[in-house]
């Protein structure tokens, strides 16, 4: 018979099931992604290199959305790994919402930057407004692509990470000598962004014996996206497009 201290006994703190392998990976896989953007836009700004003063509404409201874009995409593994699903899918309503923000303000950002006369002077006016809109339009067709196999966990997680290597390319232009690398520059980002995938594709191997479907999805897509860039930056319509707005 149970004692009145038995009773009076705290109860033992509820256990908290520990993620397994493969959620753990893509956690904090998922994590160490954003805090690199995060830190290659910080550094920047504490070297003076982004003279925030200066920018329109656009960019500040193009730098909130992504900001919350990465907040979402590190909390979204973590709730599913936890089983917190019903958390899970009323913040994944509030990412779908953001996703159809983000191609916009982007948009506008990039076309204020070419208006204020705040492009990197190593950018050619068609190669920024190339570089701008090849990036926010690949994220956000990789994020849809990710929403719509959101019940192939395999496909989902995979792809929702490929969204944010491709982000990573503007952290790699604030972290790289861009100046210094001249004409390779392109390609050292992506070099960049393909030796962070490298981590998705050695856990591919050792979990499933050979790389994820999805995963040369990604990598085909970053090199995809690069090319995309430097074909459009040399082209007469963006060119031109390019001139006007940076003429005002």
């Amino acid at each position: 018979m149970a004692s009145q201290a038995d009773f009076l006994a705290p109860s033992p703190a509820p256990r908290v099931p520990a993620l397994d392998a493969e959620s753990a990976f893509f956690t904090r896989y998922a994590t160490g992604l954003a805090l690199f953007i995060v830190f290659g836009f910080a550094q920047f700004e504490l070297r003076g290199l982004a003279p925030f003063g200066r920018f329109g509404w656009e960019i500040h409201a193009h730098a909130a959305a992504m900001t919350g874009w990465l907040a979402l995409s590190v909390a979204q593994p973590w709730l599913a790994a936890s089983g917190n699903r019903a958390l899970h899918r009323r913040l994944g309503w509030i990412a779908v919402t953001v996703l159809g923000i983000i191609p916009i303000v982007g948009s506008l950002a990039g076309v204020a930057a070419l208006r204020d006369g705040i492009v990197p002077p190593f950018f050619t006016p068609a190669y920024f407004l190339a570089l701008v809109h090849v990036g926010v339009l690949s994220f956000t067709a990789m994020v849809i692509a990710a929403v719509v196999l959101r019940r192939r966990s395999d496909w989902h997680r995979r792809l929702m990470l490929g969204s944010t290597v491709l982000i990573l390319e503007p952290a790699f232009g604030r972290l790289l000598p861009m100046p210094l690398l001249g004409n390779w520059g392109e390609w050292v980002a992506m070099a960049g962004q393909l030796g962070a995938l490298g981590f998705l594709v050695r856990h591919d191997r050792r979990s499933r014996g050979q790389v994820h479907p999805a995963t040369l999805i990604v990598a085909g897509a970053v090199v995809a996206v690069h090319i995309a860039i430097e074909l459009l930056a040399v082209s007469a319509p963006v060119r031109a497009l390019a001139a006007s707005i940076a003429a005002g």
